[in-house]
């Protein structure tokens, strides 16, 4: 089972950027595809952005612009670069593996966004 641990959250202006780390452990957290999830409060968790393992394909859904996933397996680390923030974006952001969620959650990382 993969442990992760978000990262890299914080208060942003409108229109600025943050890069958010997840950090995988275990032997085979590398062979995963890996996904970026969302949730605020009272809303159900929604996909954001995914990976798959070697890194040649990415997807996003279709609320989010200017975001990019990426990864660095030799760090077991997953990245999502989110640039022109915009206040709907506040929300605490998790990782998961993709394209079921296998591994236990993990605390998060609060991205806010002020107007």
């Amino acid at each position: 089972q993969v442990q992760l641990v978000e990262s890299g959250g914080g208060l942003v202006q409108a229109g600025g950027s943050l890069r958010l780390s997840c950090a995988a452990s275990g032997r085979t957290a590398s062979t995963y595809a890996m996904a970026w999830f969302r949730q605020t409060a009272g809303k159900a968790r929604e996909f954001v952005a995914a990976i798959s393992w070697r890194g040649g394909s990415t997807y996003y859904a279709d609320a989010v612009k200017g975001f990019t996933i990426s990864r660095d397996n030799a760090k077991n680390t997953v990245y999502l670069q989110m640039n022109s923030l915009e206040p709907e974006d506040t929300a605490v952001y998790f990782c998961n593996t993709s394209p079921s969620q296998d591994s236990p959650w993990g605390q998060g990382t609060q991205v806010t966004v002020s107007s």
